[in-house]
């Protein structure tokens, strides 16, 4: 993928790796669209503020000054962003673009920190109403519904113009693709690469993989499709800065859905950090979590432990804090209402919430001393 990149380079990028990058998702940029019927349009475009949000700046304020994180992960829909009446492409509802560059110009300009752009679609669009499952695969030409690559690329080169003068932005091409030829994720994440590029945008870019990107499965067939390590390798990046982007829960269908962690993130994550080195990249692992209980902190700190001593990790976000989560939890409880990391949130019966019993106990202490506060975006750091 990097075969440009001068070796020199690549040894001092070693020598000095370290996590560049570590914080917390922002998730609610995506609510709004269920329907129990999958009815398309449902939700669309929504009342900001009451149906979906971006962020709360109070606590974006708590989370940089006081945890001291240096990255957020942005959510937002492409169908809020491209309105079904215009399809996937160049042309925006800008009342929508608007919010959303509100929310990351706090984070990135206001507060000094970076932030990864998220569409939060699962490399489908058309019908959100019954996510992650619902909606037409982009790309599919059996699909007539279906946006199309070119259409991706489109979206990202004027996605990408709109952002490319913040140095502070991270391209995050799709969250979770799934259910889908690997070749098709590949051709998708190239065509994304190539319209981010193509627009001037010079950010890192993170690429997803199928199977939910998890790592735990990178080297193996996903929903019967090729192993995302059979195919990603093949990504090109005309100034060589994008790395992988990553999902690892802990729990032992790795779904973040249940209470319980057992599954050891450095036995899992082994295949895929041995093809990184094989490769030459690098990797943000941008969906992790636990719940509040001793062996799920034991578990985290594994993981957050394992991208500390792998030079190939350059950074991280858990998941999940959010303006609109309440006390519902964004992942890891079995569905119990213990609130999410969004700080000042609590659990269903008034106790604290995952802030207080995972962020603050189990993640912020591992939160890096010396994170970058400064600078382009970059696998450099």
């Amino acid at each position: 993928m990097f075969s440009s990149i001068p070796s020199l380079l690549l040894l001092a990028a070693g020598a000095t790796a370290r996590i560049y990058y570590a914080g917390v998702a922002e998730s609610g940029g995506e609510f709004g669209v269920y329907s129990s019927t999958a009815t398309p349009g449902t939700g669309l475009p929504g009342r900001f503020g009451v149906d979906y949000a971006f962020i709360n700046e109070s606590t974006v304020d708590v989370f940089v000054d006081k945890d001291k994180i240096n990255l957020f992960r942005v959510a937002f829909l492409l169908e809020r962003m491209c309105p079904l009446e215009y399809g996937l492409g160049e042309k925006f509802n800008e009342t929508h673009f608007g919010f959303y560059k509100d929310a990351i110009d706090y984070i990135t300009i206001t507060k000094g920190a970076y932030a990864i752009l998220d569409p939060h679609n699962y490399m489908r669009y058309n019908n959100p109403s019954q996510q992650p499952g619902s909606g037409s695969v982009i790309g599919n030409t059996s699909d007539p519904a279906a946006a199309t690559t070119v259409d991706f690329e489109l979206f990202w080169y004027e996605l990408a113009s709109r952002f490319k003068d913040n140095e502070k932005v991270i391209f995050g091409i799709m969250n979770e693709p799934h259910d889908m030829p690997t070749t098709l994720v590949l051709q998708n994440d190239q065509a994304a690469i190539d319209g981010i590029r193509k627009s001037g945008a010079r950010q890192l870019i993170i690429a997803p993989g199928n199977g939910y990107t998890g790592g735990h499965a990178w080297c193996q067939s996903s929903q019967g499709d090729e192993p995302s390590a059979d195919e990603l390798y093949k990504i090109r990046d005309p100034i060589n800065n994008t790395a992988i982007d990553i999902h690892e829960y802990l729990d032992y269908d790795f779904s973040g859905q249940h209470s319980i962690c057992n599954q050891s993130a450095p036995a899992n994550l082994a295949c895929l950090t041995d093809w990184l080195k094989t490769y030459q990249l690098k990797a943000m692992i941008t969906e992790f979590g636990g719940d509040n209980n001793t062996m799920c902190d034991q578990y985290i700190d594994q993981l957050i432990q394992y991208m500390d001593d792998n030079d190939e990790y350059i950074g991280w976000t858990a998941w999940a804090a959010g303006p609109l989560w309440g006390t519902s939890s964004p992942c890891c409880t079995d569905g119990r209402a213990l609130g999410s990391l969004e700080p000042g949130s609590h659990a269903s019966d008034g106790s604290p919430s995952l802030y207080y019993t995972v962020w603050l106990k189990a993640i912020q202490k591992m939160v890096p001393t010396n994170l970058i506060r400064s600078g382009i975006s970059s696998i450099y750091g």
